[in-house]
């Protein structure tokens, strides 16, 4: 299993690209189930997530088709299967969004459960709820979501809660339904959006993305397309994190500034100097620690919890008390452990953590627990004294394409290594 081994030291300073959005490729990729027909995704990161996706799309009988590093071609024409098997549904919880389109093309769905998460409880109902209304029969039977419906017919489905998956998974199914679908409460993340671009290059007719009420007119049948993944914010969030943490300097090229307002304004609040243009944004420390922010997690356009455990790296290295409430998982402060073994100064009050910044951190051994976690190690390991080593970095391959060549171009001491004796 491999590692990281980080020496921290000084200031990264220099420019980088984002990555595509995985969050917004992964249900693209599942997209291409709604029709005979080819679609090309481009922009698409090369990552452990997406590779899953392939096999789990690829065992169905889709064929996959890698023209280049970041664009792939699929063709769900001779799909063989309606069956998500647990084994590869069991290592990425967004397995589930095949369940939608599956039910829609070809009337039937057959998905493993996806079971517990290192982060929270995360459970489907929403989705099965939705599809339910939808005319789809649902049965849960040997861990697995079994679903079937000759057509499926719009329906006025109105969301307990926000659900990003809930949100894309019926969204889909709805392209294809008889009659309009009205989502309400839906999620308004930018990867819903970008979802929503892709399915109307198909054909779809979809009005209200980015709001919280969606509506989809269900068509007939859906035609090639191609689409270009959306820059990856959390990606760009995550190397501005370093700049912060190591009083340096990042330009992240290639990305959407659009897509991070909150976290722009904290990053400013701590002392940043930030700079956009159309496609770049420039964090400039100025040599200067940061001082610490409070951040409430909350759905888009709050801010991301997906950035909450990087955000915490930079309070434990900022001047002041930094206070984190994380609405959105019950279980996300597990990095708060691992952050407190580098010397961090950590109280956590339920779904409170209370961060009283230190100068400098000092190395350890760490362990990574999930995606986000792993990134917000690697950014305090950068501002620790010595050599840290960090475990179980196959978290960070789901969802950062090539960190360490990344951080070693801004300046970084990062190496990979394969297990040690």
């Amino acid at each position: 299993m491999d590692k990281f081994i980080i020496e921290g030291n000084g200031p990264l300073n220099g420019e980088i690209a984002a990555s595509g959005a995985k969050n917004a490729a992964l249900p693209i990729l599942c997209a291409a189930l709604l029709s005979d027909e080819p679609l090309t995704v481009t922009n698409c990161p090369a990552l452990w997530d997406i590779g899953t996706t392939k096999k789990l799309l690829a065992q169905m009988g889709v064929t996959v088709t890698q023209t280049d590093p970041h664009t792939i071609v699929l063709d769900a024409k001779p799909i063989t299967t309606c069956v998500a098997p647990y084994e590869l549904v069991r290592t990425m919880r967004a397995s589930i969004l095949v369940l939608g389109p599956l039910v829609a093309r070809r009337g039937e769905a057959h998905v493993s459960l996806p079971g517990g998460c290192a982060i929270g409880a995360r459970p489907v109902d929403l989705h099965l709820m939705g599809l339910e209304a939808m005319g789809a029969e649902i049965t849960l039977e040997g861990g697995f979501i079994h679903a079937k419906c000759r057509k499926l017919k719009g329906a006025h489905i109105v969301f307990d809660t926000v659900t990003v998956t809930g949100t894309e998974n019926l969204m889909m199914a709805a392209t294809l339904a008889e009659g309009e679908t009205i989502l309400e409460n839906a999620a308004r993340e930018p990867e819903v959006v970008d979802l929503a671009r892709c399915l109307r290059a198909m054909g779809a007719k979809i009005v209200g993305e980015g709001t919280t009420t969606i509506r989809i007119q269900g068509v007939t049948n859906l035609h090639a397309a191609t689409h270009r993944v959306l820059p990856d914010r959390i990606e760009t969030g995550t190397y501005l994190l370093a700049a912060a943490v190591t009083r340096g300097r990042v330009r992240v090229n290639k990305t959407d500034p659009s897509l991070l307002d909150a976290v722009l304004v904290k990053l400013q609040q701590a002392g940043a100097k930030v700079q956009t243009g159309v496609d770049f944004i420039d964090v400039d420390m100025q040599g200067r620690r940061a001082s610490a922010v409070n951040i409430h997690t909350m759905p888009h356009p709050g801010f991301p919890t997906d950035m909450q455990a990087q955000m915490m790296a930079m309070n434990c290295v900022a001047e002041g008390v930094g206070v984190i409430k994380e609405t959105i998982f019950e279980n996300r402060f597990m990095h708060a452990q691992e952050l407190t073994r580098l010397g961090a100064d950590i109280r956590i009050e339920g779904n409170t953590a209370v961060i009283t910044g230190r100068e400098r951190l000092q190395a350890a051994p760490i362990m990574a627990t999930d995606l986000r976690a792993s990134a917000s190690l690697v950014l305090a390991a950068l501002a620790a004294d010595g050599e840290t080593l960090i475990d179980r970095i196959y978290h960070m391959d789901r969802g950062y394409e090539d960190i360490e060549g990344k951080l070693s171009a801004l300046g970084a001491r990062i190496k990979r290594i394969a297990k040690l004796i």
